[in-house]
């Protein structure tokens, strides 16, 4: 008998409207899309053609103008303000190009900051930042800050502060922007071994290498999708 598929995310005719002043412009026009739990996707296209707006949604730091998205199965696009910020923060790992390190905190306290507003007790989150310091290679980086990190070193870091939480997804915008082709590699290479982990990955990019360590890609033209394999 076949396992039913569970699904991290699902959208069903997604729209985003945004007024600029007398003119309209349409981010999404009716995106329907499903991501299973351990999938790995790459969402692309062009400037304009949605994608942003669209990872913006499903980070739960935007709301569509029409539409529906569930995360996990629960419907999450008409919640307000405080229970979004509740659903990034149990729910969703991010990673972002600029790695949105804070600059005054360690390696250590970087990866601790997500728990701490989770209110995870102080033994379990040490253990957590050991644990994915540890997995993303920077045991002995701990008490080090930002401006003493590589740029991939400081993504490194970023990545394990969105796997603290044990989130349902992660999110990456442009992972490998702001780095050099090894650490690119570098960093592709963990986002796959997170994968085979059981990870679900939802990564926009506009580089074909990048989206070629994705099992699936999302294409978006226009504010719509255009392929889905």
């Amino acid at each position: 008998m076949n396992t039913p598929v569970e699904y991290a995310i699902e959208v069903d005719s997604l729209t985003k409207v945004y007024d600029m002043g007398d003119d309209k412009v349409h981010a999404l026009r009716g995106v329907s899309a499903k991501f299973a739990k351990g999938e790995f996707w790459a969402i692309m296209g062009s400037s304009g053609s949605g994608k942003s707006t669209l990872l913006q949604i499903l980070g739960c730091l935007d709301r569509p103008t029409s539409g529906e998205y569930r995360l996990d199965g629960r419907e999450v696009s008409r919640l307000g303000d405080d229970a979004l910020s509740d659903v990034r923060l149990k729910y969703i790992g991010f990673v972002f190009q600029s790695f949105n390190l804070i600059p005054q905190l360690t390696v250590a306290e970087n990866i601790a900051l997500p728990l701490y507003y989770q209110g995870v007790g102080d033994a379990e989150s040490r253990r957590r930042v050991e644990k994915y310091a540890a997995h993303v290679g920077l045991a002995n980086r701990m008490n080090h800050r930002p401006n003493q990190l590589s740029g991939g070193q400081q993504q490194r870091v970023a990545i394990a502060r969105a796997l603290a939480t044990d989130p349902v997804v992660i999110l990456a915008d442009e992972p490998t922007g702001n780095l050099d082709t090894a650490m690119s590699v570098e960093i592709m290479n963990l986002f796959t071994e997170l994968h085979r982990q059981g990870k679900t990955i939802v990564m926009v990019t506009h580089e074909d290498d990048i989206a070629a360590y994705a099992d699936h890609r999302l294409v978006m033209r226009d504010g719509l999708v255009r392929e889905m394999k």
